[in-house]
């Protein structure tokens, strides 16, 4: 019955589908569930360098699809939610910040533990959505750059898996 883990294991094997393993990692990542991308997008890059640019690109539209997703889960929730009005003063001022700063706000959607949600916010926030998911993008796009070319000064000597 659990035949099937391994060969989905060996479908998403990073050397066979490479490009396509870092988009579903990175897109799963992006959402509420609690996972990384980054070191799939290091061990592509450090097993082919040619594919830094490919990479961090794929891997950036995968992380910002799953910012949509979140910001699509959060408009839903919110709509699900708006009979209750109750909140707690800290949620009242993460609100109004997040309120303030709009659509800009999802440029932090890359940092740890807090972007993910925040793009959720978002859309519990009813932001617009196409700024929200420009934001993100950039965002980022600009977080796996830097954490890959990081990555591949801190380790520049070659890799075998």
């Amino acid at each position: 019955m659990d035949d099937w883990i391994p060969a989905l294991l060996a479908f998403f094997a990073l050397p066979q589908v490479g490009l396509g393993t870092v988009f579903v990692v990175a897109l799963v990542s992006a959402t509420l569930l609690p996972m990384g991308s980054e070191p799939a997008v290091f061990a592509l890059v450090k097993l082919d360098p040619t594919l830094f640019w490919p990479a961090v690109l794929v891997a950036a539209a995968g992380n910002t699809l799953g910012g949509a997703i979140s910001w699509w889960m959060g408009y839903g929730a919110e709509r699900a939610y708006e009979q209750v009005r109750h909140r707690p003063p800290a949620e009242h001022r993460a609100l109004a910040w997040l309120q303030r700063f709009g659509p800009q706000a999802c440029l932090l959607s890359w940092l740890p533990l807090v972007g993910d949600p925040l793009c959720a916010v978002a859309g519990w926030l009813r932001l617009p959505f196409w700024p929200c998911l420009a934001y993100m993008a950039v965002g980022k796009l600009l977080r796996y750059t830097v954490m890959t070319a990081g990555l591949l000064w801190w380790f520049p000597g070659q890799w075998t898996p």
